[in-house]
């Protein structure tokens, strides 16, 4: 028995001893480095900057390395945020600022949907997360989170602002909506999870976003602060939960959201960003997060409209952040952050606090992933297995909501007179070739600007006259809310005469919550993007070589509620 105990305390001894190295290590390094930094470049740590911009007017690409060169010398900034450019230019700015800053700089992207979604010119992106909240595979989640994590690293990036978390349980949010993966806090809180994992696990720090929950705003926090009236309760029961389930799973940052909660802090226009209830007391003391905490932009109107000229990043720090996202003036933020210590509001310890927490997440993330980066073969590589992956989520998320007509289950081409009428668009897409070619319809566009009657009127008699079985399909909608999606009300009409008189589907490529236009309608799907691949895919499903299998990830109508979708079986259809 002796010898027994012996044996597990010394095994005990062997497992701790085992432990200390990497932990001394890490924490040596973190000291090692903190020791070298002279003030400003320890308060520059915390800071994160921004690498270009883009006129969306022009499409004209700003870098900002020589301001960035220069912030790297004076103040040791800690990271710097990748937006719009050519991967090729980014990355040979990126070798360059690695070489000249003596910490090794956090490269962070907002790529929620890849790489592709700043990369715009050369990568192509990845589904968003409404259309993946259309899955019933959160596996294929952790391979996206896997794809996305291939990706940053090849260009040198540690860190995506992904996954997002918010429940979009709004259907009129301006700036969440299909960013979101549904309504239900346990799809978003399952596949934001299986994201976060994918990334983690491959090396690149994930950072849900935007805590305490963003889904439940009429207001864009680019241009306002949003007001988010609920109870703790309410928020306990919704919007926290997906951060909950991040926190116990291992996320290793969250963005704080420029939001008004008076349940959380009720000070007049105090922003959550800057709200030390909202971060030391809940996210911290009540949710035992103790991961890196990161500001969204404080060039945002949400805080700077309240807190201009810099006082935002005072107050970041006051209320428990470590990492301020774009400050308006980075030389300002640093010498406000000097004054607030030498006022007391701030102390050299708080900054230590922070700074120290920021050096210990580069070690875990930006050291292993901190070479000089290759330019060879750079854009194929980005773009690699992208379409494979979008083939998958198309198949798997495509949404059948109504099957009236069992004609479209598969469509046949025998004794039908088929037509396709393309609306929002003024000519051929893949979808309107491949009618010609499968179904050998005739083809009419209608744009949304069309607004005369008496040709809408003609072209409605002579399609129902004509055709015995019509596809429509609704193309280039916009992604927000406003103004119905920009679809007309002249086109809206347009589909419903039709439908009225023949035996028609519809398909509707691009937000879910546009179909609130059409929950009467006789058959409908939602394909929730709209590009080749979607489009192609729901050929195959008209076709009937592929079988229908999404679920509708929010509630548009009383008719479709979340979870609304048929599953098909070849010509057969089952709900589920």
């Amino acid at each position: 028995m002796r010898f027994f105990l012996l044996t597990i305390f010394c095994f005990l001894n062997i497992a701790v001893f085992a432990q200390k190295p990497t932990q001394t290590r890490a924490s040596k390094w973190v000291d090692s480095v903190y020791q070298q930094l002279n003030d400003d470049e320890k308060i520059g740590q915390l800071i994160i900057a921004r690498m270009s911009s883009i006129n969306m007017a022009t499409k004209q690409v700003t870098y900002y390395n020589e301001q960035l060169a220069d912030y790297i010398k004076k103040y040791g900034i800690g990271g710097v945020c990748i937006f719009q450019g050519n991967p090729i230019e980014q990355v040979q700015y990126i070798n360059q600022l690695k070489s000249m800053s003596k910490v090794p700089l956090l490269f962070s992207i907002d790529g929620e949907w890849g790489v592709g979604m700043r990369l715009l010119d050369s990568v192509q992106p990845l589904p968003k997360q409404m259309m993946l909240g259309a899955m019933k595979s959160p596996e294929v989640m952790y391979q996206y989170g896997k794809l996305v994590a291939k990706q940053c690293k090849r260009m040198g990036i540690q860190m995506n602002y992904a996954p997002v978390m918010d429940v979009n349980n709004n259907p009129d949010n301006p700036i969440i909506n299909d960013r979101s993966f549904g309504q239900s806090k346990t799809k978003v809180s399952t596949f934001a999870i299986q994201y976060m994992k994918g990334l983690q696990d491959n090396g690149v720090m994930a950072c849900a976003k935007h805590f305490p929950g963003h889904g439940d705003v009429s207001v864009d926090s680019h241009l306002d602060l949003p007001i988010i009236n609920k109870t703790k309760k309410q928020l306990e029961e919704t919007e926290l939960y997906p951060f909950k389930k991040a926190i116990d799973a291992g996320i290793a940052s969250i963005m704080i959201a420029h939001l008004f909660v008076p349940a959380i802090d009720s000070q007049s226009n105090r922003p959550t960003s800057l709200s030390e209830k909202n971060i030391k007391g809940l996210l911290k003391n009540e949710l035992h997060f103790k991961g890196l905490c990161i500001t969204d932009a404080l060039e945002m109107q949400g805080v700077k409209k309240f807190f201009p000229n810099s006082e935002a990043s005072v107050e970041s720090i006051i209320a428990g952040n470590d990492m301020l996202c774009l400050p308006d003036s980075i030389p300002l933020a640093i010498e406000k952050i000097k004054i607030a210590i030498q006022e007391n509001r701030i102390s050299w310890n708080d900054i230590a606090y922070h700074c120290k927490r920021v050096l210990m997440s580069k070690y875990k993330y930006v050291l292993k992933n901190n070479d000089s980066v290759s330019t060879k073969n750079l854009i194929k590589d980005l773009n690699s297995n992208i379409l494979q992956m979008r083939k998958i989520v198309s198949q798997k998320a495509i949404t059948l909501l109504k099957k009236t007509n069992a004609d479209y289950f598969p469509l046949k081409t025998n004794r039908n007179k088929i037509a396709y009428i393309g609306f929002g668009i003024k000519s051929e897409n893949s979808f309107s070739k491949e009618m010609k070619k499968n179904f050998n319809a005739d083809v009419f566009y209608v744009d949304y600007n069309q607004k005369n009657k008496d040709s809408i009127n003609y072209l409605i008699d002579s399609i129902t006259k004509t055709y015995n079985r019509v596809v429509m399909g609704i193309h280039k909608i916009n992604r927000k809310p406003a103004n119905n999606f920009d679809i007309s009300a002249a086109s809206i009409q347009m589909i419903d005469s039709i439908s009225a008189k023949t035996k028609t589907m519809l398909f509707l490529f691009g937000n879910a919550y546009a179909a609130k236009n059409w929950c009467d309608i006789k058959n409908l799907a939602v394909c929730y993007e709209d590009d080749d691949i979607v489009q192609h895919t729901a050929i195959q499903l008209l076709k009937g070589s592929l079988n229908y299998e999404g679920r509708l990830p929010v509630t548009f109508c009383s008719q479709f509620p979340y979870g609304s979708g048929i599953t098909t079986n070849f010509n057969k259809a089952v709900k589920k």
